[in-house]
């Protein structure tokens, strides 16, 4: 128990520092320590569900959650997400930890691209908006990560929605897919459930000192830091795939 609390902590800082989803470091981490790739996708979405639901309740306080908008795209996240665990059982271990490796090196590519916001917001059909979040859910919650980093850059390049309100967006659509996919992957039996809440509990302890040290680090350093950060992630799961 204590080095799952550690580990919760851990992963709960770095995710309040660089301001990136839980499981692109702790699905990483739990094959690092030995756990089965399904098993550690599974712990990452019940760590999700924590963070997701108390990002988003500080996020709606700070006046930058738009509830009506990112409920229509998580209603379909949340549908999409419902196939999570059946896709993830299609796949072996291997491919699973290949379409991460992916996933990661797309991160990676993305901090070198800034993203231009627009003034004003498109007004866009409810069903496309649906469809965007079927199909990040559906993605996103195989690997067991959150699809904000997919949401995020649709939002603001596509439809206009600026930044501030993407990023909230984007935490508050996990709140869909993560409740959504934990419920997929526990029918297909990916959930570790002790494991899971013990690591999502102390990472809510880690996520508000990350962000508190967020704001006294330059953000120079902090995207530098981050690039590092995901390099390793890249080095690590390329090793395990090629090897």
């Amino acid at each position: 128990m204590f080095e799952l609390l550690m580990l919760g902590f851990f992963v709960g800082i770095v995710s309040g520092f660089f301001g990136i989803g839980g499981g692109t470091i702790l699905v990483p981490t739990l094959l690092f320590l030995g756990f089965e790739t399904k098993i550690a996708i599974g712990i990452s979405v019940i760590q999700m569900v924590f963070s997701s639901i108390f990002g988003s309740y500080l996020n709606n306080k700070k006046g930058t959650l738009d509830v009506l908008m990112v409920a229509i795209i998580g209603i379909g996240g949340f549908v999409g997400a419902l196939l999570s665990g059946t896709i993830a059982s299609v796949f072996s271990d291997d491919a699973l930890e290949l379409l991460f490796l992916i996933f990661t090196v797309f991160a990676l590519i993305r901090l070198f691209f800034k993203t231009q916001e627009r003034k004003d917001a498109k007004k866009v059909n409810k069903i496309i908006l649906l469809l965007i979040g079927f199909i990040i859910g559906a993605i996103s919650m195989t690997i067991g990560v959150g699809g904000s980093l997919l949401l995020v850059p649709i939002l603001v390049g596509f439809l206009h929605v600026p930044l501030k309100q993407a990023t909230s967006a984007g935490l508050f659509f996990v709140v869909f897919s993560s409740i959504s996919g934990f419920i997929s992957h526990s029918m297909e039996g990916h959930i570790d459930y002790e494991s899971g809440v013990i690591i999502g509990v102390a990472s809510l302890v880690g996520v508000y000192i990350g962000i508190q040290l967020k704001h006294k680090i330059d953000a120079v350093i902090q995207k530098k830091s981050l690039i590092v950060f995901y390099l390793t992630i890249v080095s690590y799961l390329s090793y395990r795939v090629f090897s």
